[in-house]
């Protein structure tokens, strides 16, 4: 679809996200092991965190609840999501527990592979008692993944901080983030993520996490459309350099990617989330009309396709006149 130069306002309701904020260490060069990587770059992430700033450097208001490590780490990332305008009223400290740690190799292809230091890390450690439940109550969006679903008590706060979301009449946005190493076994991974799967109103999946829940190597209608649940609203599958698909009750599609220069695709559909809700979160009535939320996903599409062009998740994260530029030359 030709862009028309219509793309929706920017959002001034809250999204909160919920879960992980964790330090990424990359290596310096690509294309190689963890063992023969020279040295690493350390940058911070997780997925919920990179949801968050992609709202707030897009213009949108997004608050991050969750847990970190009282120490060196931890405040660092707290003070990163300050200085990235991030409202901080959800962050709690664990003086028993570091902040966790990922360390992340980059593929020639710019594609990832994790090997993290969580032994628990303070994420895990959450309790529903630490929940800053008036926060939760005043956003419009509550987006969360199913890494805090993995352990007890996290498990648990993250159940709560849902159900009071949804009794706030938030829209619940939900994109499963699997990380198959975090979890005791891919049947395990497969079974908790889909334990909170009716609840969510938006449910955004990558084509491996798609292939990953439906055990199916076809990446197409059918197989999507055996993810849907009769409450969803809204359906998105990411496919990389392919763009996305998106599926409602009466109508689906696809959306074409950006040709960009891929350098490392971290946080590329947290981007992409980041850049949907904050466009959606004033008015869900996009959802239903076709032209509008294809116009909403091609923004989207720009955003991700920016993030993959610099190393780290959030260093890349684009503002809306740089995903209004490369719209704008893709045209």
């Amino acid at each position: 679809m030709a862009y028309n130069g219509v793309v929706e306002k920017t959002g001034a309701g809250l999204i909160v996200s919920f879960g992980e904020m964790l330090i990424d260490f990359v290596p310096t060069e690509s294309g190689v092991s963890l063992a023969e990587a020279p040295g690493f770059l350390k940058a911070p992430g997780g997925a919920p965190a990179n949801v968050a700033i992609a709202v707030s450097r897009l213009g949108g208001k997004a608050a991050f609840v969750g847990k970190l490590g009282d120490d060196e780490f931890g405040h660092m990332l707290a003070g990163i999501l300050r200085e990235n305008g991030v409202v901080d009223e959800g962050i709690n400290f664990d003086k028993g527990a570091r902040t966790a740690l990922a360390f992340v190799t980059l593929r020639a292809d710019g594609e990832r592979e994790f090997m993290f230091y969580r032994n628990p890390s303070a994420d895990m450690l959450l309790t529903p008692d630490e929940l800053n439940l008036d926060l939760i109550r005043s956003a419009k969006v509550f987006h969360y993944g199913s890494i805090s679903l993995i352990v007890e008590p996290c498990r648990t706060a993250h159940l709560k901080a849902m159900e009071v979301a949804k009794d706030a009449g938030l829209l619940l946005s939900y994109d499963p983030n699997l990380r198959l190493p975090l979890w005791p076994s891919p049947e395990e991974a497969r079974e908790q993520i889909k334990s909170i799967w009716d609840k969510a109103d938006l449910i955004k999946v990558s084509d491996v996490e798609l292939e990953f829940l439906t055990g199916s190597n076809k990446i197409d209608d059918e197989s999507a459309m055996t993810l849907w649940h009769p409450n969803l609203k809204l359906l998105l599958v990411t496919l990389g350099d392919l763009g996305c698909r998106y599926y409602t009750k009466n109508f689906h599609g696809e959306v074409e990617a950006f040709r960009v220069n891929t350098v490392d695709t971290t946080g590329a559909g947290d981007s992409f989330v980041g850049a949907l809700l904050c466009k959606i979160v004033d008015d869900q009535s996009i959802l239903e009309d076709e032209p509008r939320l294809r116009a909403v996903l091609k923004f989207a599409n720009a955003c991700g396709a920016i993030t993959t062009t610099k190393k780290g998740a959030i260093p890349a994260l684009p503002t809306e006149s740089d995903a209004l530029s490369l719209i704008k030359g893709g045209a």
